[in-house]
């Protein structure tokens, strides 16, 4: 299985099978992303929250792809409506798919569609595939829950924000992991725009101070998990 990240929040899930997943995939307007919505397939999609930063280009490429979009049930609604392929869920919930099982869990955000309409509550992702779980946690602050995340699914690969400002910083990122306590944690949400301009590497060497791995990927880098 691969992982491919195009910065902000969206990445690339590729199944030993060949079969595509996008979460969050906002990459026309990501001035970091090395890639357009033309450039990329997906035949599922996955949403954790209704922001344009994170809805992203998901109508092009849904409708270019016939992808199915999973998320949650307010913001399922909006994108059904726009002719898109739904699948809705809600936090707690948990779905077996062709390709592995998606749960969703909370997160501490807002969740407002670009137009103003409510988007639901934010989510995070609890992703397995191929024997292996990542927790995509989507954008939130800390929160103590998270140690249950960690115990309940023994997660391999923890993708979260460092950004700050909307979401956690690096310090309070570097607690979130050891509440997890993942095998490799990833940072997300950063230095796209000025305002959660972050060191990720400062992330990296805070967390191998408290003996935890950390993997920073380029924009566009893609490894095998």
């Amino acid at each position: 299985m691969k992982l491919r990240y195009f910065g902000h929040s969206a990445c690339q899930i590729t199944t030993e099978k060949g079969t595509k997943i996008l979460i969050d995939p906002f990459l026309n307007g990501n001035p970091v992303s090395p890639v357009k919505s033309s450039e990329v397939g997906a035949d599922y999609i996955i949403l954790t929250h209704a922001h344009g930063d994170h809805v992203g280009d998901t109508i092009e490429i849904a409708k270019r792809c016939n992808s199915l979009v999973i998320c949650n049930f307010e913001l399922g609604n909006i994108l059904e409506a726009e002719g898109l392929r739904i699948h809705t869920m809600h936090i707690g919930g948990g779905f077996n798919f062709e390709f592995g099982r998606v749960k969703f869990t909370i997160a501490h955000h807002g969740s407002v569609y670009p137009d103003g309409r409510y988007g639901g509550n934010p989510v995070g992702i609890v992703l397995t595939i191929d024997g292996i779980t990542l927790y995509h946690t989507g954008d939130t602050g800390l929160f103590l829950d998270m140690k249950l995340i960690g115990e309940l699914n023994k997660i391999d690969y923890m993708l979260l924000p460092i950004g700050d400002n909307y979401t956690m910083g690096i310090d309070d990122a570097v607690i979130a992991v050891e509440f997890v306590n993942p095998k490799i944690a990833i940072p997300l949400h950063f230095n796209t725009f000025p305002v959660i301009e972050a060191d990720p590497e400062d992330f990296k060497r805070k967390l191998e101070s408290v003996n935890q791995g950390c993997t920073v990927l380029k924009f566009g880098q893609e490894i095998t998990l």
